[in-house]
């Protein structure tokens, strides 16, 4: 048998009933409405998949109440958690009910949106954006042929390098390019050789790329 929205009704209301909240379906164009005394009612909108129409739906609700949910069978989307990230942005509930059996699940309560903040990663990036020379990539491109300040950094040294070996000292004096031994020891494009203890030449790699602007 076709699953229909209607199928997801029953077991929402249990859920909400069991929480002592009247419910009643389709009240003017509300799919799910429940109340509980003198509270902002609750509102859920009940769709078979999770969609961009379903999110606009329910930020629509929010004009009615703060305590808006979507309701979907689960499984419907593999990628429950992007959506539960989407719905706590907005401050809607989300929910699941599996139609089988009737088993629902509350993946999260509407509620004002506080984003975890990750200072190291912002930290990173700022660096990153003071290191980059210019404005070397197009964005929305591809991440292929990204030229990255670490890049540019390694870039400077084979310039440096072409007029022959030098220490990595010497280097970051003559280049500005703090981290110059390290890249050259890591040597993650293959651009460079160790000559002898703490002297760095180019790679036949390296010599061909020396004429590259990035």
């Amino acid at each position: 048998m076709a699953e229909r929205e209607s199928d997801l009704y029953a077991p929402v209301k249990r859920l909400l009933q069991g929480q002592g909240y009247e419910v009643k379906g389709e009240v003017g164009t509300l799919d799910v409405m429940a109340v509980r005394g003198d509270e902002p009612p609750v509102v859920v909108e009940l769709k078979l998949s999770f969609s961009l129409s379903l999110v606009h739906q329910g930020v629509d609700r929010q004009a009615l109440s703060d305590q808006v949910y979507l309701a979907v069978p689960k499984g419907a989307r593999r990628d429950d958690r992007r959506n539960v990230t989407l719905c706590r942005r907005l401050g809607l509930g989300l929910i699941t009910v599996r139609l089988s059996d009737g088993w629902i699940e509350v993946l999260c309560d509407p509620s004002p949106y506080r984003p975890r903040r990750f200072p190291k990663r912002t930290a990173r990036l700022l660096r990153e954006f003071a290191r980059l020379e210019g404005d070397p990539n197009a964005g929305g491109g591809t991440r292929r042929g990204l030229v990255t300040a670490y890049r540019q950094d390694a870039l400077r040294l084979v310039a440096a390098l072409a007029d022959g070996p030098r220490t990595g000292a010497d280097l970051a004096r003559e280049t500005g390019v703090v981290q110059a031994r390290r890249i050259m020891a890591d040597n993650h494009h293959g651009w460079f050789e160790k000559v002898s203890r703490g002297l760095y030449g180019l790679s036949d790699a390296g010599r061909k790329s020396s004429g590259s602007k990035g």
